[in-house]
């Protein structure tokens, strides 16, 4: 007897950091106030901003080369710097793209190679290329890595009927005032047209004077220096004194360039004003933006690394509205657009919300099953979790943003499933009579392995997450990180703060009602109270909360309450006793094996019914634009005046379509000649004045819910519909990009060498998937640039020599002519201006007068003035060239691209094309391959599929740990594949889009979670055996008798019930808001009586599949659980029976 005694007090489990706890409650609740406080500093302190900062070794090569075409740029510079830079270790890929005068190299490295390193190695490898380059570069190769901090934050944008100059007084006024705020690091200027001075030369009568191009550059060179003449000694006396002597030469005025002498032969001077003119002014436009058809400035604003953006933001809008009262005029339109922290504060506003949401659901949830007080104890575990991980994550270095936030609404349902457990079984013991220290340190102890080792499957499901190598795993990095903190912070929170506060203030039995004469008194003190704070207008949310607490404890009195009472005497039991029932019908005979068998069935057959269901596949979750671009693209040559042109006609027909629905516009930006890109096909830069960029952006969703009724992609559609039929330029329709940028849905690469091969080539694939004709495709394009008008000036070199003129003389005057020379600086004040020397207009756009141009020059066989016609020495032919060439990994590449049409699937369109071109055929050395999205989809398709097998393995390895056996931890990954029944029938049903991306991390997530139940449950079984050993003096050796083996798992399944509903119900419904987009204002409802209640939403569109992933694996995972957990536990103990009989 004094034996069986022992063994059963060794069953009595307590856990040592818990029972520590208990004893010692004071310092527990000073640990609270301590983490609580230092969280609320966090929370506020912590820089916020929209997206992580993320490093990325990239390394972009600029090099600018006036007066080369791209085939010219290719050749010359591309080319030998791509050499170099390929013999580099670690490099992932290197493209370029060649265009007029400008050469753009991007070399992406590997990220496990520090930016630093790579970046000096890069500048090291175009040093050694330099001997290969021209050595008449106006500037040596510019070399910078990505930052995503550089890009803007915010635009500030001034229009008005100014002179551009004026608003450039008026940007810089403001620019100065920006960079001063500690959060801003620049505010650039954009949308000048820069100034210079322009001497304009006679070409006749510089010719009859017998003067040069080099004459005249020479001659202002001369006259426009500063020098240092060296030091001269003054003494005076004994003291010798040291005096720098500086010569300034420089002009004072740049009209002083008019009287520089240019030439000086027998007494007769020729001064600059006798051949030319001198203007200071405006550049040729290389640009132009209008912001709602009014020409603009914008001062585009760049944040520091790790600043506050949202305190960025509200510096600007103070310093901008302070200017509007005193420095600027009234009439000057300041507005800000691309406002990032918009979306910042959004998510910050539904963080908070979202955790008052949950905290509330799970509230209301858990006082039907442990009542109003020990539902908070659970309830606690929500804010008190967050704020430590906050905590850490700001000691951590890292930033509130758009991954950590959601990442924390992601969890809120997860947060309470420990303290659920641990409160529950407390709560038990209460009811059969235990003390409440006994009943928290026995209630811990019983579940406190299998809660850690659950918690440590959820978070092995996340911690492969952490290894994944590309621009898209840096930003969804932030997901694991931030979940394992804030669920072991939950861990933290069940094991030592739910014991204290169950062993204080838990109740148990029938809730009474408190006296009714006090309670209504307490409720009219609160409610006067309520009604003055109201009045008072500072202090409303205070009387928000005030009635918020009357009418909580009102519902808690009448409705909560006598429910929970009801619940708990009524509903509770006949759901054990209906479980306990299909419990032992499904553990009866044959009837294990049919329903494991038929789950196997249903896993296979839900997998079928998925895919034939018609519900769409795609990469990235799409939501509604929140901007709209119109990509224009007139042909190839036309001027930057007549793209602009075109481009004002698109804006009123766009402005036109969008006038019915102009409430929800927050404005439309016009770009021509520079930042008209689209960032999904590829890097460019420079000019290209064939191209323009209209982009319409949108309020933000929560503003539109309320104001209009009508999609965005509606409206995409409208303006889609008012620019057909626009034959002057070919016009793309596209929406912002959801996550990171990887490139079109559409996107073939065919490479190979030679160019007129290449285009071939091209033309063959292009063709084949035009004439497929398949549904969804937008409209198949090329990035092939044909057509550029080109002038083809061939040098005779025989002529030449004879006339004594090298090829340089003639190609650097004919350049000097046409394009201009910067021949020196005019400094005004702090500005430089640059000083051009070329041509009169009249000269210089009149082919005959260009060709006719004579060359003047000193003949050094004769040693007399020659001057030989241009149009002697050369020949013209009318041509064309190509706009762009574009390389990849050291070959030529052209890629045919297109997007998807609203509603089509782009994985099913690129499936029919990879089927169609199949058994396509090249030429040798040429190759074709699918990429942009594609190229993504499946690298990222290839890791979470390994990151699910790795978690698999990790959460396997934890669980044989903890049950020291393989049994218990095969039934439980049975349970986490059966789990994806729920996810497949659910988006098969309801025919919802399933995001590989997002879905597949949901999925991960998913087998995190569903292990949680699993195990406790089995744990708890496991230690109901034991007792019955315990009580029937067997040891571990002998075995329970099969009826006995049977009433455990009965009896177990039955005890953990309302804990396995519960962690289900809470979870599902933390992840609902997530799911749905449910949004509610509780400032604004709290203050104004105004909820601002909506649903749906960007959030909702990105972040929804992978809640609805949780959401629907994780209800069937509870029926899972319940039944099929206790069926595979039967049936592996039959079987260990039956083999253990085997081998006696």
């Amino acid at each position: 007897m004094s034996n069986m005694l022992e063994k059963q007090k060794e069953i009595i489990k307590h856990f040592g950091i818990s029972a520590w706890a208990v004893a010692n409650r004071t310092s527990v609740y000073v640990m609270m106030a301590i983490i609580v406080i230092i969280g609320l500093i966090s929370y506020t302190s912590m820089p916020k901003e929209s997206f992580p900062e993320v490093k990325q070794p990239t390394i972009f090569i600029n090099t600018p080369y006036p007066g080369n075409s791209p085939i010219d740029m290719e050749n010359l510079v591309s080319r030998p710097i791509e050499k170099e830079i390929n013999t580099i270790d670690g490099l992932k890929k290197l493209t370029s793209t060649s265009i007029q005068d400008f050469s753009i190299i991007v070399a992406e490295f590997e990220l496990d190679n520090p930016t630093a390193e790579v970046l000096q190695e890069v500048k090291d490898a175009v040093d050694r290329a330099k001997a290969d380059l021209p050595s008449d570069l106006p500037v040596d190769p510019s070399i910078s890595e990505l930052n995503f901090s550089d890009m803007p934050v915010m635009n500030v944008n001034l229009s008005g009927n100014y002179s551009q100059n004026k608003l450039k007084e008026f940007a810089e006024l403001l620019q100065d005032k920006f960079e001063s705020l500690p959060e801003v690091s620049a505010a650039d200027i954009s949308g000048l047209t820069e100034e210079e001075v322009e001497i304009s030369i006679n070409r006749v009568k510089m010719e009859s004077l017998e003067i040069s191009l080099n004459d005249v550059e020479n001659a202002i060179k001369g006259e426009n220096i500063t020098m240092s003449g060296g030091d001269i000694k003054s003494i005076e006396g004994s003291d010798i004194t040291r005096r720098n002597v500086r010569i300034d030469g420089e002009f004072d005025d740049y009209r002083d360039i008019l009287n520089v002498i240019i030439k000086n032969e027998f007494q007769n001077i020729v001064y600059l004003r006798d051949i030319g003119t001198v203007k200071f002014g405006q550049k040729e436009p290389t640009s132009f933006a209008r912001l709602d058809q009014n020409p603009v400035i914008a001062l585009d604003i760049k944040k520091k690394s790790g600043a506050n953006l949202i305190n960025a933001a509200e510096g600007i809008q103070k310093i901008v509205a302070e200017a509007q009262k005193g420095s600027l005029p009234k009439d000057l339109e300041v507005t800000i657009t691309n406002d990032q922290s918009k979306n910042t504060k959004n998510m910050v506003s539904n963080l908070e919300n979202s955790i008052i949401m949950g905290v509330l659901l799970v509230v209301i949830v858990l006082v039907f099953f442990l009542g109003l007080r020990n539902s908070l104890f659970v309830g606690i575990a929500i804010p008190l979790s967050m704020l430590m991980g906050i905590a850490i994550l700001n000691f951590g270095g890292n930033t509130l943003n758009m991954m950590v936030l959601f990442s924390l609404i992601l969890a809120l349902g997860m947060l309470v499933d420990n303290g659920i457990v641990v409160v529950e079984n407390i709560y038990r013991l209460r009811g059969e009579g235990k003390s409440p220290a006994d009943a928290s340190n026995e209630g811990v102890g019983e579940v406190a392995t299998a809660i850690i080792a659950s918690t440590a499957t959820t978070v092995a499901a996340f911690v492969p997450l952490l290894f994944w190598k590309d621009l898209m795993g840096e930003f969804m990095k932030f997901l694991p990180i931030t979940l394992i903190i804030v669920l072991s912070s939950s861990l933290f929170v069940a094991l030592l703060v739910n014991p204290v506060l169950a062993a204080d203030w838990m109740k148990t039995g029938k809730i009474e009602k408190s006296k009714s004469k006090t309670f209504w008194i307490f409720m009219a003190i609160a409610s006067v109270l309520a009604v003055l704070f109201l009045l008072s207008g500072d202090l409303a949310l205070m009387g928000g909360l005030f009635i918020t607490g009357v009418l909580f404890s009102i519902l808690n009195r009448f409705v909560f309450t006598p429910g929970g009472n009801y619940f708990m005497a009524n509903v509770m039991p006949r759901l054990e006793s209906g479980y306990a029932n299909i419990a032992s019908y499904a553990l009866k005979g044959w009837r294990p094996v049919w329903f494991f068998i038929a789950t196997l069935f249903l896993m296979v057959g839900s997998i079928v019914f998925f895919v034939n269901s018609g519900a769409p596949i795609v990469f990235f979750p799409d939501g509604e634009p929140k901007y709209v671009n119109v990509y224009i693209e007139s042909p190839l040559g036309t001027d930057i005046v007549k793209t602009n042109e075109i481009t004002k006609k698109l804006e009123k027909r766009i402005a036109a379509a969008i006038e019915p629905n102009k409430a929800i516009v927050e404005a439309v930006l016009a770009q021509v000649g520079e930042k008209t890109a689209d960032p999904n096909a590829g890097v460019q830069s420079g000019s290209s004045p064939n191209k323009g960029r209209i982009t319409v952006s949108f309020l933000e969703y929560q503003k539109r819910v309320f104001l209009t009724d009508v999609s965005t992609f509606d409206i995409m559609a409208d303006i889609k519909e008012a620019c057909k039929d626009f034959p002057e330029a070919e016009l793309t329709f596209a929406k912002d990009a959801v996550g990171p940028p990887v490139g079109k849905p559409i996107n073939v690469e065919i490479k190979g060498e030679d160019y007129l091969t290449l285009i071939e080539e091209v033309e063959k694939i292009k063709k084949k998937m035009e004439d497929a004709n398949i549904p969804g495709v937008d409209q198949l394009k090329t990035d092939l640039e044909l057509g550029k008008p080109m002038l083809e000036i061939t040098i005779d070199r025989e002529a030449a020599r004879r006339f004594g003129l090298s090829t340089m003389q003639i190609a650097s005057t004919l350049r000097t002519a046409l394009l201009g020379k910067e021949i020196t600086k005019y400094k005004d004040g702090e500005d430089d201006y640059e000083v051009q020397l070329r041509f009169q207009e009249n000269y210089r756009y009149n082919l005959e007068n260009l060709l006719n141009t004579v060359i003047t020059f000193r003949n050094m066989a004769t040693g007399k003035i020659s001057q030989v016609p241009i149009s002697a020495v050369t020949s013209i032919d009318y041509n064309s060239t190509y706009g762009t060439v574009k390389r990849r990994d050291l070959d030529r590449v052209i890629t045919i691209f297109s997007e998807v049409e609203a509603g089509g699937n782009a994985n099913e369109i690129v499936g029919k094309f990879k089927e169609l071109l199949g058994d396509h055929e090249m030429k040798e050395g040429y190759t074709f391959k699918f990429t942009g999205e594609q190229e993504e989809q499946s690298s990222s398709t290839d890791f979470l599929v390994g990151a699910m097998m790795l978690a698999v393995f990790i959460i396997f390895l934890i669980i044989v740990t903890q049950f020291n056996s393989v049994v218990g931890p095969i039934i439980i990954m049975f349970s986490v594949l059966f789990s994806t029944i729920g996810v497949f029938l659910g988006f098969g049903v309801f025919k919802m889009p399933f995001s590989i991306m997002m879905s597949g991390i949901g999925i991960i997530s998913l087998a995190g979670v569903v292990v949680n139940n699993a195990i406790v449950l089995i744990d708890y079984t496991n230690l109901l055996r034991k007792r019955k050993r315990a009580e029937l003096g067997l040891t571990d050796e002998d075995r329970l008798p099969e009826d006995i083996v049977l009433s455990t798992i009965i009896d177990g399944g039955r005890t953990r019930l309302r804990p396995v509903l519960l962690t289900a119900i809470t979870t599902v419904l933390g992840l609902i808001p997530l799911a749905t987009g449910l949004n509610i204002n509780f400032y604004t409802l709290l203050t104004k009586f105004d909820p601002e209640f909506y649903m749906g939403g960007d959030n909702a569109s990105f972040w929804g599949p992978m809640a609805w992933t949780v959401i629907f694996g994780l209800i069937f995972a509870t029926f899972l659980t319940l039944i099929i957990v206790p069926v595979m536990y039967w049936l592996s103990d039959k079987a260990s029976v039956k083999i253990a009989r085997l081998f006696k």
